[in-house]
C-alpha cells in the first residue's frame, strides 16, 4: 500500500507542479523561487528528523546526498524551472518525458540487459524520434533568427541536459544512498539544491529583482504548494521509491506527469499543443512504455524460472 500511495503521489502531484511552478515564477524570480522551495522543505524535514532522534550527519551520507541533490534538484529540476520562463508548462512536461530513456542509457549496472531486448532498443529509437518531433517546429522558427524563438530553443536544450542529469542523479541516489536514512538523505539533498539555487540566484542578480511586497497571492500559494506537496510529499516519495523499486519502473512517472500537466495547462492556463506536438507526446509515451515493458517481461521471466527451479 505504501508503494501504491507513493506512486500515486509522484504521478499526480508532480504532474501538477509544472503549472504551479509557472504561477510561482510570475512574480518570484525563478532561481530564488526554487531556492526557497527546496531549502525550506529540506530544513523542515531535517528538523523533523532531529525531533525523531535520527543521526543527521555521517561520512557515508553527506557526499552522496550533495552530489545527488545537485544532479536531481539544481540541474534536473532547475532546468524545468528555468525553461518555464520561455515555454508553456505542458510543453516542458512533454520534453522531460524523455528522462526514462536516459535512465536506460546511463544505468551501467544493467546496460547489457537493457540493450539485449529488442523492445528496449525500439523504445529508445522511438523516444528520440518523439523528441525530434517536438523540437522540429521550434527549431524551424529559431532558424529565422527570431530572438524569442532562439530563447525557446535554448530552453529546450537546457531541458534535454536537465533530463539527463535527473536520470543520472536518480541512479546515483539509488546505488549510493542505500542503507542510509531516507528522510535524512532527502533533507540534505533538498538543502543542497536550495543552497545552490540561492547562490546562483545571487550571482545572476535575481535577488535584487525579488520584492516580497510585489509577489502576488497566487505566487505565494503556489510556492507553498510546491514546498508541501511537490517537495515534502512528492520528492520524498520519489527518493523512497528509488530504494525499493527498479529505477526504470520509478521513472515511469515521466510519462504520466505530462498527461496531468497537459490537462491542467489546457484547463486552467489556456495552453494548447499542436497536432504535431501531440504526436510527439504519443511517440514518447509509446517509447518509454516499450522500455519498461521489456524490463517487466524480464522480471516476470526470472520469477517464473525461479519458481520452476524451486
Amino acid at each position: 500500500m505504501l508503494v501504491v500511495l507513493a506512486f500515486a503521489i509522484v504521478y499526480l502531484v508532480w504532474g501538477s507542479t509544472y503549472l504551479f511552478i509557472r504561477i510561482a515564477i510570475q512574480s518570484i524570480p525563478a532561481l530564488v523561487m526554487a531556492g526557497m522551495r527546496f531549502f525550506s522543505a529540506g530544513l523542515l524535514l531535517l528538523v523533523w528528523c532531529a525531533i525523531r532522534g535520527e543521526r543527521l550527519i555521517s561520512p557515508a551520507l553527506i557526499r552522496p546526498a550533495i552530489v545527488s541533490g545537485l544532479l536531481l534538484l539544481f540541474f534536473g529540476n532547475g532546468a524545468v524551472v528555468w525553461a518555464e520562463q520561455f515555454l508553456p508548462s505542458s510543453f516542458v512536461a512533454v520534453l522531460t518525458a524523455a528522462s526514462p530513456i536516459w535512465v536506460v542509457i546511463l544505468d551501467q549496472r544493467n546496460r547489457a540487459a537493457n540493450f539485449s531486448h529488442k523492445a528496449t532498443l525500439a523504445g529508445l529509437v522511438l523516444g528520440f524520434t518523439g523528441v525530434i518531433m517536438l523540437f522540429s517546429e521550434h527549431v524551424s522558427g529559431a532558424l529565422h533568427n527570431s530572438e524569442g524563438n532562439r530563447a525557446q530553443l535554448g530552453a529546450m536544450g537546457i531541458l534535454v541536459v536537465g533530463a539527463a542529469c535527473w536520470a543520472g542523479g536518480s541512479l546515483y541516489s539509488k546505488y549510493r544512498l542505500g542503507g542510509i536514512s531516507h528522510s535524512v538523505a532527502t533533507a540534505w539533498q533538498m538543502l543542497t539544491g536550495g543552497a545552490a539555487f540561492f547562490l546562483v540566484g545571487g550571482i545572476s542578480g535575481e535577488w535584487s529583482q525579488f520584492h516580497p511586497q510585489q509577489v502576488s497571492v497566487q505566487s505565494w500559494l503556489s510556492l507553498l504548494y510546491l514546498i508541501s506537496f511537490g517537495s515534502l510529499a512528492g520528492y520524498s516519495a520519489y527518493t523512497w521509491l528509488l530504494q525499493v523499486r527498479p529505477a526504470t519502473q520509478v521513472s515511469t512517472h515521466a510519462y504520466v506527469n505530462p498527461v496531468v500537466a497537459v490537462l491542467l495547462g489546457i484547463a486552467l492556463a489556456g495552453e494548447t499543443l499542436t497536432g504535431w506536438q501531440w504526436g510527439g507526446l504519443a511517440v514518447i509515451l509509446l517509447s518509454v512504455l516499450l522500455v519498461n515493458l521489456a524490463r517487466y517481461r524480464k522480471q516476470s521471466s526470472n520469477i517464473t524460472r525461479a519458481k520452476s527451479l524451486a
